[in-house]
């Protein structure tokens, strides 16, 4: 839907009333700008004007001017409200240039790169999330249901809850895979369509909307949030990866090689284990991040990789007799609470910096790694994530080839964010240390 008479005569089909244009800003939360439909032809052509200064890691005050210029095909309407449609947008200057701390203009600019050598990035994240009971609007950290790992019961609130994001994913064209109960309790895992990075990241922001919309008509509270209940598994955004050519053959099947795996899919997974580190300030992008990042949970934090071992960090699924397309790599450390478009867009980069330079992985580990004594990690080579947010922060200021993928504008505006919520969290006095020391001391 490139053509905006298109665009114009679908929506005067749609009935569409109202407008929403929406973006990220650095840290990943969207934003949006409603306007009527008339102003629609305007924005398409010029764009829509905005004050970046009030954007988290946009503009400064004196240069706050920007403008929005929606996608035309990610045009969608609101199942929830049938008269207003959105697009999501990309960020520019007033003189046209794009806005170079753009997390979409980041993800396309890895994009671009990665198509210059001939490839095509697909992603396919599985996004885990918690259903919240919310009496009279006020959220608490209760879990609606007491099912585990793939429950069902007739008389469960969440399958009807799961059946209707669903099915509003689906007006809104994600096409859904598989949706189930997740391990912890009020836990749920919703997975959709594997396409390239671009188009992925788009519709994790609208499967998040989605979720959240549907799960407050039931008077629920849907949370992403890494680790929001102690003591039980915190919610992953595990991201299954691939490379094809230009014309959508997989470049990481290889049947003369164990595992099935091409020698271009072991170089990148080498290149994403050795930025890993700093890549977990990205893909593990807050504080609470870190709560979920332990053993015991199902979270990995060792760094290695495996086929049927799920206690590694990069695990290959198994590739069945004729499906040889579906050749993949699974990243199991990202969390939801990551910008998808940062987020693949310094996988991609740390994938092809592992082809550049022709990496090898070691050997895969196919035991439980949890279950390794020091002594043991250090004999197979094998290290650990950063174990909080300001130890990545750390690593990812150490690591030009990310450095380099996220820009000198956006890299600055994510450290300066990242850096006083790491600060905030420190002179919190939490109730935990009021229990163990106050009557201590």
């Amino acid at each position: 839907m490139a053509d905006f008479d298109e665009i114009l005569s679908k929506v005067k089909e749609d009935k569409v009333e109202e407008i929403v244009l929406q973006f990220t800003d650095v840290i990943g939360s969207t934003k949006s700008v409603y306007f009527p439909v008339s102003q629609l032809n305007d924005s398409l052509e010029n764009g829509t004007w905005f004050d970046g200064s009030s954007i988290e890691g946009f503009a400064r005050i004196h240069e706050s001017d920007m403008f929005l210029k929606p996608d035309p095909s990610t045009y969608a309407v609101f199942p929830w409200n049938p008269k207003t449609a959105r697009f999501i947008c990309d960020v520019f200057f007033p003189d046209g240039k794009p806005f170079s701390g753009d997390p979409r203009f980041i993800l396309k600019k890895a994009v671009a790169k990665a198509k210059e050598k001939g490839f095509v990035f697909n992603t396919g994240p599985e996004l885990e999330f918690f259903l919240f009971e919310n009496p009279n609007g006020t959220v608490k950290p209760v879990p609606h249901d007491t099912g585990s790992y793939f429950d069902f019961s007739s008389r469960d609130l969440a399958s009807n809850v799961r059946s209707k994001i669903v099915s509003f994913l689906s007006q809104l064209n994600v096409k859904v895979e598989s949706s189930h109960h997740e391990v912890a309790f009020g836990q749920h895992e919703i997975d959709f369509e594997y396409r390239d990075a671009l188009t992925t990241a788009d519709r994790t922001l609208t499967f998040k909307q989605t979720v959240k919309s549907v799960a407050s008509s039931f008077d629920l509270f849907a949370s992403f949030m890494p680790k929001p209940v102690f003591g039980i598994n915190g919610s992953g955004m595990h991201v299954h990866q691939s490379l094809s050519d230009l014309n959508g053959k997989n470049l990481f099947f290889d049947s003369s090689f164990k595992h099935g795996l091409s020698e271009l899919a072991m170089q990148f997974i080498a290149g994403q284990l050795l930025h890993i580190k700093a890549m977990s300030a990205i893909l593990s992008p807050t504080v609470n991040s870190y709560k979920r990042l332990v053993p015991g949970f199902e979270a990995p934090v060792n760094i290695c990789w495996a086929t049927i071992n799920r206690s590694a960090l990069i695990r290959v699924p198994r590739i069945f007799p004729g499906k040889e397309s579906s050749a993949r790599i699974e990243l199991r450390c990202p969390d939801p609470s990551s910008n998808p478009y940062l987020a693949f867009a310094v996988m991609l980069e740390a994938g092809l910096d592992g082809i550049e330079k022709k990496l090898k992985p070691d050997k895969a580990v196919e035991e439980d790694v949890y279950d390794f004594s020091d002594e043991k990690l250090a004999e197979l080579n094998i290290s650990t994530l950063p174990f909080s947010l300001s130890l990545a922060l750390t690593e990812l200021e150490k690591d030009e080839v990310i450095k380099n993928a996220l820009g000198e504008k956006l890299l600055e505006s994510f450290l300066k964010a990242k850096k006083a919520e790491c600060l905030e969290y420190n002179i919190q006095v939490s109730e935990w240390e009021l229990k163990k020391y106050f009557h201590l001391f």
